[in-house]
């Protein structure tokens, strides 16, 4: 504690046996308000002066529901109010702590001390844009690049990953010459019109527009759901399809994009060989490919720095999105020397907070946090041992039908049959709520929103680890979950 005059005043001191403290639960708030009123009378005080006020959370959501669009959508029936974090720790305004096993922006932890340090210091500095030199966008660069392949040499800084897939784009067609563009089925890739357009996620939606005429979309490549089980290279062959499509309508193929390890589409480890084959069949019909790594990159999956990796391919492009700013606002799009002369083509390209110093330096931090704190290794090793617990958990849950991921970028996929396979879209839900009450946040993902999405922050650990799996092995037994099948 800050030194304070600490004054507290007990009507029942039995109740507390000497033990007199100076805070208590919030759940127990009622009755220790009770037990020690409110003393600001006895000091000639207001009682609002000293009393505790929580938020009004009734008028915040009115204020909200007020003032911004209603498809700006709240997570959980309950929403939650998070005023602090640290780690993969979120506590609410009642100072509750939840575990973060969900959110994947703060990549190296809530609240990084390095970070708020480099971006004070920035901020105290200088805080301009790429139309003058700085060694923070070179070393920034310098220290992305080197965890790349040679071939892909050139960077452009950007604000998110929706205008990074935005930029992938236009680099995809001003170097080919095409305009058309293939797509996994269910993916997403951002918020802007262009992004939306090769989202099958948000186009596919009964309240989207469609698909757009200039774009193809293939089957996701999904073990468990698919047709072809682990034979990467027939899922690829979808693609075969999508060109003769292209071609007999007259279009000019642009590229080829795709979530590495597709996320939305319910947290999907492609079988091998799967992008190796689609990029060959793409850049024989002249195309570039386009990886997009937002959610995979940056050390998640533990083995391998970058999705694409695991697939043995070289993207043509890489893009980056919201992990590499740690919730500070960042996208990156690294591509060839060759791609990039194409793009310079007399239209200045400039974004105004796009490769910002602030944003350099922070973007710089969290490369060096990931290597100097071990947090790829630590996605790695954590990541074998939640995997391994939920695979205990399929065992005695025939709910699950099925536990996939590598590092901390997992997918528990439920089911009604497990012969079947019908999708337990309820139980999902269910389970998202129930954890959620029990202060541990995960997502739902997929075509049928019943793939539980496990993708923490990298410093989730061994303890946050053994209380998720106790207390989902808790969840998954009760009444509700027993009642839809398995």
């Amino acid at each position: 504690w800050q030194p304070h005059l600490h004054f507290q005043l007990i009507l029942l001191y039995d109740a507390v046996a000497g033990d007199w403290p100076g805070v208590a639960a919030a759940s127990e708030w009622t009755w220790w308000r009770a037990v020690c009123p409110n003393p600001a009378a006895l000091l000639n005080l207001p009682d609002e002066r000293v009393a505790y006020q929580p938020l009004d959370q009734v008028s915040l959501l009115r204020e909200r529901r007020t003032h911004f669009a209603g498809n700006l959508r709240l997570s959980y029936r309950e929403p939650c109010t998070f005023l602090r974090g640290w780690r993969h720790y979120l506590f609410d305004e009642y100072g509750q702590t939840y575990l973060d096993a969900y959110n994947n922006v703060p990549h190296v932890g809530h609240a990084h001390p390095r970070i708020q340090a480099v971006a004070a210091q920035q901020l105290r500095l200088l805080n301009t844009n790429t139309r003058y030199l700085h060694p923070a966008q070179i070393a920034f660069a310098h220290e992305l690049l080197a965890k790349l392949p040679p071939s892909l040499s050139v960077c452009f800084f950007v604000n998110s990953g929706s205008e990074a897939n935005e930029l992938a784009l236009r680099l995809a067609r001003t170097y080919t010459g095409g305009h058309d563009m293939i797509t996994i089925d269910h993916g997403y890739h951002g918020h802007t019109t262009g992004a939306i357009a090769i989202s099958a996620y948000k186009f596919n939606h009964p309240a989207g527009n469609g698909k757009p005429d200039w774009v193809e979309v293939v089957m996701a490549p999904d073990p468990y759901r698919g047709p072809y089980g682990h034979d990467g290279p027939r899922y690829a062959a979808e693609v075969d399809q999508a060109l003769e499509r292209i071609a007999t309508r007259g279009g000019k193929l642009a590229g080829f994009i795709a979530e590495t390890f597709p996320s939305v589409a319910g947290q999907i480890i492609p079988p091998p060989g799967y992008l190796a084959t689609v990029y060959q069949r793409i850049r024989a019909a002249g195309g570039v490919c386009i990886a997009d790594e937002v959610q995979t990159g940056l050390g998640r999956l533990g083995t391998h720095y970058w999705a694409f990796e695991c697939q043995g391919v070289v993207p043509d492009v890489v893009v980056l999105g919201k992990p590499l700013g740690n919730g500070h606002p960042i996208g990156a799009v690294i591509t060839t020397a060759e791609i990039a002369r194409a793009f310079d083509n007399g239209l200045e390209f400039f974004s105004t907070f796009g490769g910002s110093t602030l944003s350099c330096v922070i973007g710089r931090e969290v490369l060096r946090i990931i290597d100097e704190e071990g947090l790829m290794d630590n996605a790695h090793c954590v990541g074998q041992v939640l995997l391994a617990g939920l695979r205990d958990l399929q065992h005695r849950h025939p709910v699950i039908g099925d536990v996939r991921g590598m590092g901390l970028f997992i997918g528990i996929e439920l089911v009604t049959d497990c012969a079947t396979r019908a999708p337990a879209t309820a139980a999902a839900r269910y389970v998202r709520e129930r954890l959620r009450a029990e202060h541990i946040l995960i997502g739902t993902e997929g075509p049928a929103d019943n793939v539980l999405k496990i993708r923490p922050p990298l410093t989730f650990d061994l303890a946050a680890t053994t209380v998720f799996l106790e207390r989902l092995d808790a969840i998954l037994s009760e009444s509700f979950i027993a009642r839809q099948g398995g």
